[in-house]
């Protein structure tokens, strides 16, 4: 029998961030911002669960990234730091025992590129403020 990691996709990493942009290894396109979690990435639409600046990262957003495998989340504040994350948000990961980073964009990036390569790790990335 194989290890949990075996059967998890692992994750890609980030190959480049700028304002704006998220470039993901394995997608063709670039991301404004970015949703990855084991085994892929997409498009990380905020109008999708509500999210915003003033009401922060919500807890379907972090569902997903649950439901696709990860057990360590890392969630991007945005490159000046004025995303916020939902104290609900954060209730969700606590209640579940996943370990997670709340990061201004470029620290968070760094982390999650170092977490990839032992860990099922998912993570939210906004590319501007």
């Amino acid at each position: 029998m194989g290890s949990s990691m075996e059967s998890t996709p692992l994750s890609r990493h980030i190959t480049h961030l700028a304002w704006g942009r998220v470039e993901v290894e394995g997608e063709r396109a670039a991301f404004r911002d970015a949703k990855l979690f084991p085994g892929g990435a997409r498009a990380w639409d905020w109008r999708e669960t509500g999210t915003d600046h003033a009401h922060g990262i919500q807890p379907a957003d972090v569902e997903e990234l649950l439901e696709r495998g990860a057990t360590i989340v890392v969630l991007s504040q945005g490159m000046l730091g004025r995303l916020r994350v939902s104290p609900e948000t954060l209730r969700v990961l606590e209640a579940r025992g996943v370990r997670f980073h709340v990061l201004p964009t470029a620290a968070a990036v760094r982390l999650y590129n170092e977490l990839v390569a032992a860990h099922a790790v998912g993570g939210l990335f906004h590319s501007t403020c």
